[in-house]
């Protein structure tokens, strides 16, 4: 079963990228306030290139700065020995990390770094996505000395992420079993019921405490088993499974920061898949098996840069500097689009 393509609209994702500056690699400078440098490159991702391969990317970046492709030279950055391959970052000419108060803006910043790097997968293949406002103190060469410095990991991360690529998954309850049916699903339900019914007021009163709480219990074990069952088999056919908050914490979408509730449901998990693009199809098989359950819709969304999946590089890359903030880490999903629902 087939997914449309996906294109890039104008808000880039629905709420919760979960978002484009998620675990992606580590800042590589955490200072606690902000540093000061008068010439710096804004890294987006980092990308192999072939040596025939084309080296320009033609996509705006934050605040519409021109984008440049700076490779190491083929000397440098050649991995294997025959001159095919080097290591390149996506990035652009900046004096300053990206920070503001107006959410409205970061949402923009955010949306364009995840547009840019999406861009560079389309034309280079899986990247290595950075977290948003990174930036590497210096020019150009500056960055071509930190590639060379950060070669075997850098490296190692590419290939180990080579034609991979993320997929988020939302269950959403729109549907929950009402109380006549869990009554009828569950024995002691079932006879708190029964007793309700012929107790005294005083009894009648304890006796409905412990039916509510169990109505409670049997929700919560419900998300729990679809959430583990769905686990279960996604891992059976994906190369790595991460579970999500529930609750993204912001969102890319129009109005609030703060990404709410489905409108239509209850949000019974997320979860991030990282898999090879030829596994889609059986991905969405496993999760068509869920959305026949009555009352459940899966959202499914990707393919994405595998942001959640990209490895921490580590303090040594000390060449940058990166802007400490409280939405990178929701930033991948509060950016997904609903590409496809079940």
């Amino acid at each position: 079963m087939g997914r449309e393509p996906r294109e890039a609209t104008a808000q880039e994702r629905d709420a919760n990228r979960d978002d484009p500056a998620g675990r992606d690699a580590e800042p590589v400078s955490d200072a606690d306030e902000t540093p000061d440098f008068a010439e710096g490159r804004y890294v987006y991702c980092i990308v192999t290139l072939e040596a025939d391969g084309e080296a320009d990317l033609d996509v705006g970046g934050i605040d519409d700065e021109p984008v440049s492709v700076v490779a190491l030279d083929r000397e440098d950055g050649d991995r294997d020995g025959d001159g095919n391959l080097t290591l390149a970052a996506v990035v652009h000419a900046c004096d300053s990390l990206y920070d503001s108060a107006d959410i409205a803006q970061v949402k923009r910043w955010l949306v364009r770094h995840q547009t840019v790097i999406d861009r560079a997968s389309q034309q280079f293949g899986t990247p290595l996505p950075f977290q948003f406002d990174t930036i590497v103190r210096g020019d150009d060469d500056a960055v071509r000395g930190w590639l060379a410095d950060q070669r075997t990991p850098l490296e190692a991360a590419l290939a180990d992420l080579a034609s991979h690529a993320e997929y988020r998954i939302e269950v959403v309850e729109t549907d929950p079993p009402d109380e006549e049916m869990l009554v009828e699903r569950d024995d002691e339900l079932a006879s708190l019921a029964e007793e309700r019914e012929g107790a005294s007021e005083g009894r009648a009163f304890l006796l409905e405490k412990q039916f509510d709480q169990r109505i409670r219990d049997l929700r919560r074990d419900r998300r729990a088993s679809i959430r583990e069952s769905l686990r279960q088999s996604l891992e059976s056919c994906t190369r790595e499974v991460q579970v999500l908050e529930r609750q993204p914490s912001v969102s890319l979408s129009s109005g609030s920061g703060r990404a709410g509730k489905p409108a239509d449901g209850t949000r019974l998990c997320r979860l991030t898949v990282l898999a090879r693009e030829s596994e889609e199809e059986t991905v969405g098989s496993v999760l068509d098996d869920v959305a026949e359950k009555p009352g459940l819709e899966v959202r499914f969304t990707g393919p994405w840069p595998p942001y959640s999946f990209a490895p921490t590089l580590g303090e040594e890359m000390d060449a940058a500097a990166s802007g400490d903030r409280s939405t990178s880490t929701e930033t991948k999903t509060s950016t997904e689009t609903g590409d496809r629902q079940r």
